[in-house]
């Protein structure tokens, strides 16, 4: 659509409006006649009507002639729609008219086609139609008073068309309309049309046809001064009627075609713009040329603000301006209430779904392992004071009880020969690279020349075994004969048979064990312990008598007192402790330079458990060697089973802990048979809460088994099972909600 917006004239004398229908000034006397007869057309007049838009609109050729006088319209105008819109304050009209009845005037309302619609056929200047045209419009304007004065002016509605404008008016396509006028101004006399022909033959404007499909005007209110009418003369300031659009408006013709000369639009009327937009139907019209002789347009006073039209994108609505306009019901005003419960209701939905969101995680989420926490003693001292044991006179030794603690040490601790003990670190190596169980044979091991070549180094006073090369042995009895008949070719066999060959590479594998145990003053230099700068210390060979006891086929070889070979020939244990005061082990070493050397184990019933004590003699060098180390060592050995002794520390049926479900649940735990505590004087043991590696359950019935009690560590542990005191259940569903971690 297109905005027409067209300013009144402040001095309510020379102001001119264009007519309701856009075709041009009403005030004017109408269409000129010839240059010769110098007629004025009287001026077509009529009421001032309120137009409805047009349902149908049909544009007509402008070029007929409609009178005899030889006038001819103006060029067609095509206005598809156009706009008027009204202020509420003035009263409104709705007049229907005929096909003829419509307003003079002419079609053209740009300013461009009423400033070129003067000029005549024949080139005549645009200057003196513009002064011919202000003779005869004063003319008119004076036939117009006498006219009302004698009667009144018949209404366009009753007058013929060839009165009001001759056959020559211009065809107007108005489909629909809308009027807007203020209701405080007067309507003033229509703009005249500039057209006309010095001739009197030629139509004005012809040559400029508008194609205006749609048309937008707004009407300025003008002073209260008197201004001729769409009817003719009139005061000032008298309301005009409402102007509606016409329904079913056949276009008509002008009243009266522009004289030549007549006055052209004020600078105020014409600062209004006019854009026309083109009907989809419309045929397309090549913009007209404008002369280079015509004056450009000259703009008019600054409209007040309130008069402009500004297009501009309005500003964004609040949600509830918004809500408003689409409900047609007003925003109710805002209160602190209404904002708290506008709030509650927007986001209630959104907290109740994260609250649901998050229920369902936490209860989703698996539960915590449960733990076992001891409430008991963590730890039992035995009264009295450290006992006093049998240590040998010489050398170097040291007791342990495996679980429990050390018994104490005699002698300086210093790293000295060991001789044949060694092999207990060739016996570890090996089954710790070649694992084998109780009760099995092992892979065979083939005898080379050297092993055989060494079992002649028995008449240097080498211990060694019978083996012929090509023959092969298993690796248990190999074993057997490394640890009871401490055969010293037999160990070397083993070193090359694991290391490829290499007795080097396996005497490394066995200094990199020994410190794998924490055995700092330990230096191996063969797989057999028959060189001298193999050294070691009572303490190392204790640490590494627990360790390689572990072993089930180990302890199953060093207990024997003898055994027999593949050939059966039997070969006697040389640790003569066995099997004598519970003495299960261990190895025996004996040279000139290393004297005596004993790394030994026994066992003792103490408190319905089994106790593991481990011993090292080192340096006893009175003759015999090997039996002055086996006496010394059998009364060590004897000593420390004596000292032993059991103490119960907790009662069937006490509780000893509860079961941590990990939110805060609790369920006690109670001791399922007497807690005995193994030790002798002085001694401290560590109590603790085992699941056995098989984890805690979630729920448990009363009196259900779920863990171990335990005093001290190793083989002689004590171990006593315990039970829920009451049920054991999963935490309640609050619990599991409300969880933080």
């Amino acid at each position: 659509m297109a905005l027409y917006e067209a300013p009144g004239d402040e001095a309510g004398t020379g102001g001119e409006e264009p007519s309701p229908n856009g075709d041009g000034p009403v005030g004017a006397a109408g269409k000129a006649g010839s240059a010769e007869g110098g007629d004025t057309a009287k001026p077509a007049v009529r009421e001032p009507e309120t137009q409805e838009p047009e349902e149908t609109g049909k544009p007509e050729t402008a070029g007929e002639d409609a009178s005899a006088g030889g006038e001819s319209g103006t060029g067609p105008v095509d206005r598809a729609t156009a706009v008027f819109r009204a202020p509420e304050d003035r009263s409104r009209d709705k007049a229907e008219t005929d096909g003829t009845g419509e307003d003079a005037g002419a079609d053209e309302t740009d300013e461009d086609a009423e400033e070129e619609a003067g000029t005549d056929g024949s080139g005549a200047s645009q200057d003196a139609d513009d002064t011919a045209g202000t003779d005869d419009a004063e003319e008119a304007e004076e036939a117009e008073e006498a006219g009302e004065a004698d009667g009144g002016t018949d209404s366009a509605e009753d007058r013929d068309p060839a009165e009001d404008g001759g056959a020559g008016a211009r065809p107007v396509d108005q489909a629909t309309a809308v009027f807007r006028a203020p209701g405080d101004r007067a309507t003033g006399s229509k703009a005249e049309e500039k057209a006309g022909d010095d001739e009197g033959g030629e139509e004005a404007g012809a040559d400029r046809p508008v194609d205006q499909p749609t048309a937008m005007f707004r009407v300025r209110p003008e002073s209260a001064s008197e201004e001729p009418g769409p009817k003719g003369p009139g005061k000032a300031g008298e309301p005009e009627k409402d102007q509606e659009p016409e329904k079913d408006q056949e276009p008509e013709k002008a009243g009266a075609s522009a004289k030549a000369g007549e006055p052209a639009e004020s600078d105020v009327e014409r600062t209004s713009r006019f854009v026309p937009l083109r009907s989809a139907d419309a045929p397309r019209v090549p913009p007209a040329v404008v002369s280079p002789e015509q004056p450009p347009h000259t703009p008019g006073p600054e409209l007040p603000e309130a008069e402009r039209t500004r297009q501009q994108p309005l500003p964004p609505h609040r949600p509830l301006e918004l809500l408003a306009e689409l409900t047609n019901k007003p925003a109710p005003p805002e209160t602190p209430v209404r904002v708290a419960l506008r709030r509650i209701k927007i986001w209630s939905p959104l907290v109740l779904l994260l609250v649901i969101v998050l229920a369902v995680a936490q209860l989703m989420r698996p539960l915590p392992a449960p733990e076992l926490v001891l409430t008991a003693s963590a730890t039992h001292t035995f009264e009295g004071d450290r006992p006093a044991l049998e240590w040998p006179s010489e050398g170097q030794a040291v007791l342990e009880v495996e679980g429990l603690g050390s018994l104490g040490s005699y002698g300086e601790e210093k790293p000295v020969p060991i001789a044949s003990v060694a092999k207990v670190m060739t016996a570890y190596v090996i089954l710790r690279d070649h694992p084998l169980k109780a009760g099995e044979e092992g892979p065979r091991i083939p005898v080379d020349a050297q092993a055989e070549k060494d079992a002649g180094l028995s008449a240097q006073g080498e211990s060694t075994v019978e083996v012929e090369e090509g023959e092969e042995i298993t690796l248990n009895e190999a074993l057997h004969a490394l640890m009871i008949a401490s055969a010293n070719n037999v160990a070397r066999l083993l070193a090359r048979w694991d290391s490829g060959g290499s007795e080097k590479a396996f005497v490394e594998k066995m200094n990199a064990a020994a410190e794998e145990l924490g055995m700092e003053n330990t230096t191996y230099t063969d797989a057999s312990g028959l060189r001298e700068d193999t050294v070691s210390t009572a303490a190392d060979q204790v640490k590494l008598g627990k360790k390689v006891m572990d072993y089930e086929v180990f302890r199953e070889i060093v207990k024997k007192p003898s055994y027999e070979d593949r050939n059966g020939v039997g070969h006697r244990n040389w640790n003569g402790l066995v099997p004598y005061n519970g003495a299960v082990g261990i190895k025996t070493g004996t040279t000139t330079a290393a004297g005596g050397n004993l790394l030994f184990a026994g066992e003792k019933e103490v408190g319905g458990t089994t106790q593991l004590i481990v011993g090292a003699m080192l340096g006893q060098h009175k003759p015999p060697i090997i039996d002055t180390v086996i006496a010394e060592s059998r009364e060590l050995l004897v000593s420390a089973q004596e000292v032993l002794k059991s103490e119960k520390i907790v009662a069937k049926g006490d509780v000893v802990g509860y079961v941590d479900d990990g939110l805060g649940g609790r369920t006690q735990l109670i001791a399922t048979e007497d807690v005995s505590a193994v030790g002798w004087s002085g001694l401290e043991v560590e109590l603790a809460l085992t699941d056995g590696g098989k984890g805690v359950p979630h729920t448990a019935a009363p009196g259900d088994t779920v863990g171990t009690l335990t005093v001290g560590s190793g083989p002689g542990q004590v171990k006593v099972p315990v039970a829920v005191r009451g049920e054991l259940a999963e935490p309640d569903l609050g619990t599991r909600l409300t969880r933080v971690l």
